[in-house]
């Protein structure tokens, strides 16, 4: 996820400097495969909070498993000391069996934290929908900077809200990926 993150950040200044020189064509390949990056890099953190909810549930289970086994011991020495009906032995195997019962209850409390947030590790969506509302309006201040002054007729204006269009579709479309 980081070295994605890396590239996406390499594919955005080449966004820039391609966007100076005024070859659109460059521009519009580095930006795509910045979004690719940025995509690619979020896959990857997802599949980690997966990965790490799945080891959280296989350690649930044999955590669940010691515990269980314990119980069985309890009970069967539980069972013993009701034969015998000793009182003291019936207290102490009581005070240890709530003890164990006290210490499962923080395990299972301890995964259910764990899993939860295992599973609140994706992005939020607004800052990725601020951050691409923020590279395009760069990208707009660019290009609008990099215009000569003679061509701001109606044959600019209509150039520029036909890119403006396109970027609007194509960032619909990566919300609606995302």
């Amino acid at each position: 996820s980081k070295k994605c993150d890396k590239e996406e950040k390499a594919e955005k200044a080449k966004i820039k400097k391609a966007i100076q020189k005024g070859n659109m064509e460059v521009a519009r390949i580095h930006a795509e495969n910045a979004i690719r990056q940025k995509n690619q890099a979020i896959n990857f953190l997802r599949m980690s909070a997966r990965v790490d909810a799945v080891a959280a549930r296989v350690q649930t289970a044999v955590t669940m498993g010691k515990v269980t086994k314990s119980m069985a011991g309890v009970v069967k020495s539980m069972d013993a000391t009701l034969k015998s009906m000793n009182l003291e032995k019936i207290s102490a195997l009581m005070d240890k069996f709530e003890h164990q019962f006290e210490t499962l209850d923080v395990q299972t409390q301890q995964m259910e934290d764990t899993m939860s947030n295992t599973t609140t590790l994706t992005t939020p969506q607004n800052q990725v929908d601020m951050l691409l509302q923020e590279m395009a309006d760069e990208a707009g201040l660019d290009l609008n900077m990099e215009l000569p002054q003679g061509q701001t007729g109606s044959v600019g204006t209509s150039v520029a809200s036909a890119e403006q269009d396109e970027l609007s579709q194509r960032l619909a479309r990566l919300r609606d990926q995302v």
